[in-house]
């Protein structure tokens, strides 16, 4: 491509991003978003039973809503259909886990004039487990608290909607125990990659 080619390319898709819709977020606005997450636990999920844990990824729906207290700066509140997990030590299947994750953050999202608009979040992740069940016997993991961060970007497709791309980094540790007995501490800490469509209101 010729160098006067590769000028008029780019003033072409300048424009276009100028022209294209942009989602503005405003004081008292909400959004609604509703999507897909994978949560994929980090590699090294800590030592259970005196073996060392890894803990498998899934993929499941997922919502949120945001309230703008501020422009650009909202208040959102992720929840999602149960993840489940199978728990293995030392590559032998050992159980299988299922979790809500609903987090709190506050978000702000960089004011820009083109149709992508990035923002960054922190908050609060509060990890609750349920159905445990094991070969070995009676498995338990306690609730989890902690702090959980996220980058990410919407993508304008109208005035109103938007296509989210994030990632989220998740502080989760339990304390899992077997027939009554602590086993050790299952090291979570996943990054969820997610994908959704958001509406403004």
């Amino acid at each position: 491509m010729t160098t006067q080619k590769f000028a008029l390319a780019a003033a072409t898709t300048a424009l276009c991003l100028l022209a294209a819709p942009t989602l503005a977020q405003s004081q008292g606005d909400w959004t609604i978003g509703i999507g897909i997450g994978n949560v994929n636990p980090k590699s090294n999920n800590g030592t259970l039973a005196g073996g060392a844990a890894t803990i498998n990824d899934d993929t499941q729906l997922t919502l949120t809503a945001e309230y703008f207290f501020w422009d650009n700066i909202g208040i959102e509140l992720l929840a999602a259909s149960p993840f489940k997990h199978d728990v293995s030590i030392n590559g032998a299947y050992a159980g299988t886990i299922k979790h809500l994750p609903p987090t709190l953050s506050v978000n702000y999202h960089f004011p820009t004039n083109g149709m992508i608009k990035p923002f960054a979040g922190i908050g609060l992740n509060y990890t609750t487990f349920f159905d445990e069940t094991s070969p070995l016997g009676v498995l338990s993991l306690k609730d989890s608290f902690g702090v959980a961060v996220q980058l990410g970007a919407d993508f304008a497709v109208s005035d109103q909607g938007a296509v989210r791309v994030n990632v989220r980094w998740m502080d989760i540790d339990s304390d899992v125990s077997l027939n009554g007995a602590p086993i050790g501490t299952a090291e979570i800490d996943p990054i969820v990659l997610g994908i959704a469509y958001v509406h403004r209101f």
